[in-house]
């Protein structure tokens, strides 16, 4: 058997090339892909540097310990706070009474606008003494940090881990897209190039065949495919990788440190899926191409009586109708998660896989609904609806792009834009200053000489913990206010209950994420430098919005806190000068929301689904070229009986791209269809999340998408018929 089905692949090369470059390039992607994500699980060993001439650093408590429940058990949970707790004072004594102790300071752009260090109460001091002396002397007191863990008191000592996050979900989704299309084009491929061999299983099976044979023959070609295009790409892995970090560097995704290589195990998982892909791919069309009969050798008949079977009609209606379930019971139960990328990257997929199965239910009605006079109009009309599978072959990775580019670009837009409406809405200011300097060693901004008539609001960034249940810490990004009366005249947010007025050094204004959240009841909260806890009453309850609504606090409670941001109003021109002497950027409202929340996202977010997109794009390329070349190279008998019908070689071209053209405009229809139903949800869950409703669908994108695929089709529809009829 294994021989003939390299026989067969060595007769067939050109109808097995389209899903051999598939699967080669998929295969490259996901090695390529793996070798970055492997890349983003360690951030680089640095050395310290803060205090690296000392052998021994004492420094503050930088997490805080509370109990929870775990079942019968109770169990400790760490969270890290903003900043390092300041080294106690009598503690800092006893060390300088006995050993020589250094106090450092980064400079201003490494430590950061607002450094709580200072020479008074420092957060860690580095200590010339051995370790055990100093641990016997510190106890429980501070953390005593030796060898690579001094690393832990330099100010920016997670940046390296924290800049991996975001490039570690851009990978892992772009990976699962790459899996996604790469499945989708493969088995299609497969399917249809075993529906033109149908005939060929007819003459085998009256040669004596069975099924099984039929089934190990398809079988066989697929797994020597898998295993030859497998290989292939994990070679292009190997050269793609270094490309993709230096794309990813240089287009901001990644820090410039950023590289790959290393590890093998991204090319087992690339290898093994590739082959795993080529077999499930085939697995659907070997057990098809197994029940063709013998009778099947003397079939001439185009028409495609049985393009849905009813294990792919039970599969596409199943996962359709996973795919709206999925949509409606996150609208209901969580609509914030409508806003992450990672649920508008995943959840369209289950739709989109279960729309394409269904597609040929929808290709004879669509090509129906074509009202084209003459005869070429006629020929494609009728001809697009009797080939039900090759319309539908064409039409499918049509869907994916245009369903992914919809999707994709369209949430991403919607929620950017939603947040920048959001953010507007949100202050009745004229001005927004950002960038506050910080003069060095103040603890805060330089203060604000405000004229008579203006109202100056001052805010800042802080962390609240607070408990969820017994079973759980959970720490909020909260904002701190400087002057309540003068932020509750200016804040416009979506207050459900309470009063913003209400606000003062023993309150907090939480929104509808808390569980405490009824106006009068008391939070238990820890502060950002661990302090706590602290029993304070609730002023007012917010709108979850886009999530960025709340918690406020005063300043009392935010410790280490220093305004970032000023909302400012009247006072004409004398505020504006007041503003600018403090340091920062001012801007008119309007003009600070666009620079925060650019309607179009930010330049990294764009490369980054850009890259998604042209994984899906090059993938849609391979799929609408292979197949039209297939189907269009078997139909010399049928373009033959129109010439001798009298049609022209110039109508029969424009029959041929006119069914292409026709079929890349269901595959559109069909991905915007998607796309309709991912916005509505995405929509309704901003309503209810009493956010601003902007949704948006990115023509350009779209049509640039369906554009291409009308190019490739048109293209490879054309070319072997124009061969044909020579």
């Amino acid at each position: 058997m294994l021989i003939v089905a390299l026989s067969s692949l060595r007769a067939r090369w050109a109808s097995f090339l389209g899903g051999f470059v598939a699967l080669a390039l998929g295969v490259g992607l996901l090695a390529t892909m793996g070798l970055g994500l492997s890349a983003t699980f360690h951030a680089p060993e640095r050395s310290p540097q803060r205090f690296a001439s000392s052998p021994v650093v004492v420094q503050g408590q930088d997490r805080l310990t509370l109990d929870v429940r775990r079942g019968p058990e109770t169990v400790s949970v760490e969270r890290r706070l903003d900043r390092p707790q300041p080294v106690d004072s009598r503690l800092l004594r006893e060390l300088r009474a006995r050993w020589t102790v250094t106090t450092s300071e980064e400079p201003a752009d490494r430590n950061g606008p607002h450094s709580p260090d200072h020479p008074d109460h420092p957060d860690a001091v580095g200590v010339d003494a051995p370790a055990a002396d100093v641990r016997a002397l510190v106890g429980n007191r501070a953390q005593v940090l030796t060898g690579d863990e001094r690393r832990r008191a330099d100010h920016d000592a997670d940046r390296d881990a924290d800049a991996l996050v975001g490039l570690n979900a851009l990978l892992g989704t772009s990976g699962g897209v790459t899996a996604f299309v790469s499945v989708f084009v493969v088995a299609s491929t497969f399917a249809f190039a075993v529906a033109l061999r149908r005939r060929e299983f007819g003459l085998l099976r009256t040669a004596g065949a069975t099924p099984g044979q039929i089934r190990r023959l398809l079988l066989a070609e697929a797994a020597a495919l898998g295993v030859v295009a497998s290989a292939a790409g994990c070679a292009l892995g190997a050269l793609g990788a270094p490309l993709l970090a230096r794309t990813l560097v240089d287009g901001g995704l990644a820090p410039e440190w950023f590289t790959v290589g290393g590890p093998v195990w991204p090319f087992h998982a690339a290898f093994w899926t590739g082959v795993t892909v080529a077999l499930a791919g085939a697995v659907a069309a070997s057990r098809r191409a197994g029940k063709v009969g013998p009778t099947a050798a003397l079939r001439e008949a185009d028409v495609d009586a049985d393009a849905l079977p009813l294990g792919r009609a039970v599969l596409g209606t199943g996962l359709l109708l996973a795919g709206v379930g999925l949509l409606f019971w996150t609208c209901v139960t969580d609509p914030s998660a409508l806003l992450k990328r990672k649920t508008y990257t995943t959840l369209p997929m289950l739709l989109i896989t279960g729309v394409a199965l269904l597609s040929p239910l929808l290709v004879r009605p669509a090509a129906r609904l074509l009202r084209l006079r003459g005869a070429v109009g006629t020929l494609v009309r009728e001809n697009s609806a009797a080939s039900v599978r090759r319309t539908a072959a064409v039409a499918a990775p049509v869907l994916v792009t245009v369903a992914l580019a919809g999707t994709l670009f369209g949430s991403a837009t919607s929620v950017t834009r939603a947040k920048g409406t959001e953010a507007r809405e949100q202050t009745a200011a004229q001005y927004v200053v950002t960038g506050v300097d910080e003069p060095h060693g103040t603890g805060g901004p330089r203060p604000v000489n405000v004229p008579p008539g203006a109202v100056v609001s001052p805010t800042g960034p802080t962390s609240l913990f607070v408990r969820d249940g017994d079973a759980a810490v959970v720490k909020y990004g909260a904002r701190a206010v400087t002057d309540p009366a003068a932020f509750a005249e200016l804040a416009r947010l979506p207050v459900v209950a309470g009063d913003l007025r209400d606000l003062d050094d023993r309150s907090i204004v939480v929104n509808e994420e808390f569980e405490r959240r009824r106006v009068g009841e008391t939070v238990e909260v820890w502060r950002a430098d661990g302090t706590g806890p602290v029993r304070l009453r609730i002023a007012a309850v917010l709108a979850l919005g886009t999530g960025d609504n709340g918690p406020y606090v005063t300043r009392a409670n935010a410790p280490g806190s220093a305004p970032d941001r000023i909302d400012a109003s009247g006072g004409g021109t004398a505020t504006v000068r007041a503003l600018e002497a403090s340091g920062g950027t001012v801007r008119t409202t309007a003009a600070w929301a666009e620079a925060e929340r650019p309607a179009s996202g930010s330049p990294q977010a764009r490369l980054g689904m850009v890259l998604v997109l042209g994984v899906a794009l090059v993938y849609t390329v391979i799929g609408l070229a292979n197949t039209l070349l297939m189907a269009t190279s078997v139909r010399g008998g049928e373009l033959a009986s129109l010439r001798l019908a009298g049609a022209t070689r110039a109508q029969i071209l424009r029959v041929v791209t006119g069914e292409a053209t026709l079929a890349v405009a269901i595959g559109t229809l069909l991905g915007l269809a998607v796309t309709a139903l991912v916005l509505g949800a995405l929509g309704a869950g901003l309503a209810a999340l009493s956010a601003p409703v902007a949704l948006a669908l990115p023509w350009t994108t779209v049509g640039a998408s369906a554009g291409v695929c009308a190019t490739i089709a048109i293209a490879a529809s054309a070319l072997p018929a124009w061969r044909l009829t020579r």
